[in-house]
């Protein structure tokens, strides 16, 4: 597994009656974006769950850059290098984004609560935040309050937090989601860059995107992975076409 980041392998969950995972095993190399698709309800979220430390699988184990995690809390995982952003926003709105940011490298440093020294003005929190921020493309914006920011920008500040943490891979739970044609547009250029500095795996709904994105994609239904593949593979099985993209072209 030397040449692979993350790797899932093997992973079972049930709830009660309910199937979520299905022996799931995939991974993630380096400089690559990994997609992840499927329909709602096809187990994403609990597969998810499974990846970054607040699910438990019943079978089967979790490995970041050679390391077993599967015991791991979701702080642990952290500090190993998985980086991760969420669905619904996490972010903290009457704060400034840098504040935003400087919270996450604290987190990383565990000491969350600096009361005794002047945030503000600690270099060990704000060169990883300025830096992060650059990445993103956001050092204008560094002391405007969140809530100030576009739904396009916010997306943006997420991930510049995931950065912030200096991870080895990172987990980005629907980047796209709720951004029009031009937020998304920009968002897609950032990771496509991005990934030759850190490998991504990318849940993700926005099928332009994953398309053009995507070194790898994987397809779940029904807690299964049914296709590995490129993009030209994905389109073309009939598995997949059948259950989620439809008899449409994309």
């Amino acid at each position: 597994m030397s040449d692979v980041v993350l790797s899932l392998q093997n992973l079972h969950k049930r709830f009660g009656a309910l199937q979520a995972t299905s022996d799931v095993s995939l991974d993630l190399r380096p400089g690559e974006i990994h997609a992840l698709i499927g329909p709602n309800g096809a187990g994403k979220s609990t597969l998810i769950g499974q990846i970054a430390g607040n699910i438990r699988p019943d079978e089967g184990s979790v490995y970041l850059a050679g390391s077993e995690i599967t015991s791991m809390s979701i702080a642990q995982r952290a500090r190993l290098g998985l980086g991760r952003s969420f669905q619904v926003s996490s972010l903290a709105e009457p704060l400034s984004v840098m504040r935003n940011v400087m919270m996450g490298v604290q987190a990383l440093q565990s000491h969350s609560f600096r009361f005794w020294k002047p945030v503000a003005r600690d270099r060990q929190l704000l060169e990883p935040a300025y830096e992060a921020l650059a990445r993103m493309q956001l050092s204008h914006r560094a002391w405007t309050p969140v809530f100030e920011l576009s739904h396009g920008e916010r997306r943006q500040v997420e991930v510049a937090c995931a950065l912030a943490l200096k991870p080895r891979a990172l987990l980005l739970d629907e980047p796209m989601a709720g951004l029009g044609p031009e937020g998304s547009a920009k968002l897609t250029e950032l990771l496509e860059a991005l990934k030759l500095e850190v490998p991504i795996l990318l849940i993700e709904h926005d099928m332009e995107a994953v398309f053009r994105l995507a070194d790898r994609i994987s397809v779940l239904v029904s807690g299964s992975v049914i296709a590995h593949g490129d993009s030209h593979t994905i389109r073309q099985d009939p598995r997949v076409r059948e259950a989620y993209l439809g008899d449409s072209d994309a």
